[in-house]
This record gives structure tokens, sequence and C-alpha cells, in this order.
């Protein structure tokens, strides 16, 4: 029997179902919802690692300050600034007398200024214990190298000023003169980077501190006799041009150990999210630890969710793997154990990493 039903048949084509919109789905190009005023994001576990790097890889209004340069730097010039005002009493203008001042100017400078570089990095992460242990390094190591290297530096510099006395250079007007007191300080920066890299438990660490320290002490001692021929031979006058000298002493050298370690840095975690965004943390050891406790080579802290060693990156030649102790993700899945790659990011609790390397060609 032939069908009587009239009714017209209903056709659906591609172009249809393309301008279908399920209820509540958002629209691709759909602006995402506005942040509150002044509120901090720091991502989420369920977000794609391209939106979460995408929203919480901008610096902080003072960013800076996490940077080495600024907080060795800063660290170098109040610990020259704490020997000088210690020493400066009883420090005498005179190459006949000496009083204690004399003697334990230089020493007692660059033992603070070593100690500030020992606890400057774990005093910005807000490790308490951490700048501790640290410190009680730094102190003996600082006063110990203090007299080593206030020695040979006197030493390289009579060398200089032999040598160019025999040019005829007479007066430390001549920049010949700035010059060799440059190359003696040199050796104070040396001191510097030593105990910089004892402290870090890294040869590398170490050499980088060695190379920047020469770099900004020897800036530091070029610039110390033309202070003194601005600020004037009397007696305000020199002990002003002291300070500002060795405030420029420690300065300089922490800022260009800050600067170096990062030019030659080759394994790197940037923080993008979390109370440390915008701080970077350079891989320098076979294994680095990072977790809630103050020891941590990493610190992670104000986050209840993470454990006291919550995971470990591990160096092995070219191959650097992080094992997972607690949750971690890396590129929004979860992973226990995996080899990283440049550009990954490493989410643990509300912190964010992206994990950089130099490429070699």
């Amino acid at each position: 029997m032939a069908s009587t039903d009239n009714k017209e048949t209903i056709k659906i084509t591609l172009d249809d179902l393309a301008n279908v919109t399920l209820p509540g789905a958002a629209l691709p190009n759909a602006a995402p919802q506005p942040v509150a005023p002044g509120a901090k994001t720091y991502g989420s576990i369920s977000s794609t690692a391209d939106q979460s790097a995408e929203a919480s890889e901008e610096r902080g209004r003072f960013s800076f300050v996490l940077q080495g340069w600024f907080y060795l730097g800063s660290a170098g010039l109040l610990g020259a600034i704490v020997g000088w005002a210690i020493c400066e009493p009883a420090f005498i203008d005179s190459h006949e007398f000496h009083r204690w001042g004399n003697t334990w100017m230089m020493p007692l400078i660059l033992m603070f200024i070593c100690l500030g570089f020992g606890v400057a990095e774990s005093l910005v992460e807000r490790s308490a214990k951490k700048a501790l242990i640290k410190g009680a390094m730094a102190l003996p190591l600082g006063i110990v190298f203090g007299f080593i290297f206030d020695v040979i530096a006197n030493v390289i510099y009579n060398i200089a000023l032999g040598i160019i006395a025999s040019a005829g250079v007479q007066s430390i007007r001549n920049p010949a003169a700035w010059l060799a007191r440059g190359v003696g300080w040199m050796v104070f920066g040396v001191a510097g980077g030593v105990v910089y890299g004892i402290i870090g438990q890294s040869g590398k660490k170490a050499k980088f501190g060695i190379l920047g320290g020469m770099i900004g002490a020897g800036l530091g001692g070029l610039l110390f006799d033309p202070i003194f021929l601005i600020r004037g031979s009397n007696a305000s006058g020199a002990g002003i041009s002291r300070v500002i000298g060795f405030a420029l002493l420690g300065m300089s050298t922490g800022i260009a150990m800050g600067l170096v370690e990062s030019a030659l840095k080759d394994r790197w975690l940037y923080v993008t999210a979390g109370p440390l965004a915008g701080k970077q943390f350079i891989l320098y050891k076979t294994q680095t630890l990072m977790g809630s406790q103050q020891q941590s080579d990493i610190y992670l802290f104000k986050d209840p969710a993470i454990l006291p060693q919550h995971a470990v990156i591990e160096i092995n030649g070219a191959r650097v793997q992080l094992r997972a102790l607690g949750n971690v993700y890396v590129s929004g899945q979860p992973a226990a154990s995996r080899v990283l790659q440049d550009g990954d990011l490493i989410q643990i609790g509300r912190y964010s990493f992206r994990y950089k390397e130099k490429h070699r060609s």
C-alpha cells in the first residue's frame, strides 16, 4: 500500500550542523571573564599549559627584587657599608701610623660582603633557616679569606704601582694609577665568588661568581681614586670617599655576579606563578630538591598541599628528569617521572615553573 503521509521530508545540511550551539558552551573567541582589580591569579591545574602560561608569566611591579643582580648588589652594598662603619672611627690616613681600623678595614668589609652574598638569595626566598645555615658558613670563610685576599690584593696593587712608576706615573691623578687599583681589587671579587660557590655547593656557581666578582670589583677599584679626588683629601672628605668607594665595590661586585650568572646559565626554572613569580632558579646541582621544608633547594612556602620533599630534578649529562614525590603536573598532565624538555610547564600546588635550557649551536 502506498504511503498516504504527505508531510515534507526534513533535510539537515552540514551548514545547519555547523551553526548549532550547545547550551552553556563558550564561544571559541569569547572574551575571558574580567579579574577583579588587584587580584592575584596563579593559574589552574585544569587549564591547558598555554593558557596558564599566558595568564601568569607577567612580572609583578616589584619583580626586579627577585633578580640576582638586584639582591646580590644590594647585599654587597650593605655589607661594605657595615664593614666600613665598624672600622672607620679607628682608621688613620697615614703611611707611618696605623690603628686596628687600618688592619681590619678591608678584611671586615670583605667578610660582610661575603656574608651578604651567602644569605641574600635565602632571604629573598623567605627561608630564614637556610639563611642562618649559610650565614654560619659565610662568616668564618669571609674573615679568613678577607685577610688572605687582602694580602694578595696589596701585593698585586704594589706590583702594578711599580710597573706604572717605572713608566713615569707618580700621581693618583693619572688614570694608570686608577687601573692599578682596579687590578688589585679584582682579587676581592675572586674571594666573593669563591665564598658564593662554596656556600652554594657548586663549582659552576663559584666560576660564575669569580668571573662576575672580578668584573665588578675591578670596576669599583677603577672608580675609587676619582671619587677621592672629587671629594677632597680632608678628614671628612676622605671618610666619605672611602664609604662611597667601598659601597661601589660591594654593589658592583654583586651586580656583576648576578648578571654573569644569568647570562651564562644553561638550565633553569622560571617561576611563572606563585609568591615568587618572576624569579629564576638556576639548576647547578645534579639533584635539586623542591618542597615545603626550608632547607630545600627550591623552598615552596605558604601552600599546605606541598610536601616537605615534593619533587626532585635530577641532571645526568644532557638528560634532565623530574621525579615527583607528590602531585606534580607537567604541561597539564599528571607526572610521576618525566624527562623535561625546553618550555615544559611544571605545576606544583599554586606554583608554576617554566623549564628552560640554553640551546648549544
